[in-house]
């Protein structure tokens, strides 16, 4: 699925940013993966911590008193503010619960996934199963194809 986003934005002459949390980076390390992505892949960040979500994606901090790091609102607020800060075409952004635990109300697997572009953005939850790695990895794929699907 990499290969396709790359080889799909590379013949528009589109660019990607990404903002990760759960994730921590493997969103970045699969699309870095494929040669050639540095025609498209501008950068991304990690913004595991809470207060990271605001300090290096812009997310505006009311959106996390109100919502806290695992909502739409921050799913959002992410994939729009690192579209911002790098100037890409599109922008994806992960959030959400990988486990052992669930935190602050949210259950283990409970991920948001959203998608910023030229025509605006949307937020889609998913609820994964399996442990940490698996939800990590099933996030992955979630994110690299809600971008496929979003390419015409």
């Amino acid at each position: 699925m990499p290969e396709r986003v790359i080889a799909a934005l590379a013949a528009r002459g589109e660019s990607l940013s990404t903002a990760e949390s759960l994730t921590g980076g493997l969103l970045a390390a699969a699309l870095t993966s494929v040669p050639g992505a540095s025609q498209v892949y501008a950068g991304g960040v990690v913004a595991y911590q809470t207060p990271m979500k605001a300090a290096l994606a812009g997310v505006p901090p009311q959106i996390l008193d109100a919502g806290g790091p695992v909502c739409e609102a921050t799913a959002l607020a992410l994939a729009a503010g690192i579209r911002a800060r790098t100037g890409s075409t599109w922008a994806l952004a992960t959030t959400g619960v990988a486990g052992p635990d669930p935190q602050d109300g949210h259950e283990v697997g409970e991920v948001w996934i959203a998608l910023a572009g030229p025509s605006g953005a949307t937020a889609m939850r998913h609820d994964f199963a399996g442990d940490r790695q698996a939800i990590r990895t099933q996030t992955v794929a979630a994110a690299l194809a809600a971008l496929c699907d979003a390419l015409p």
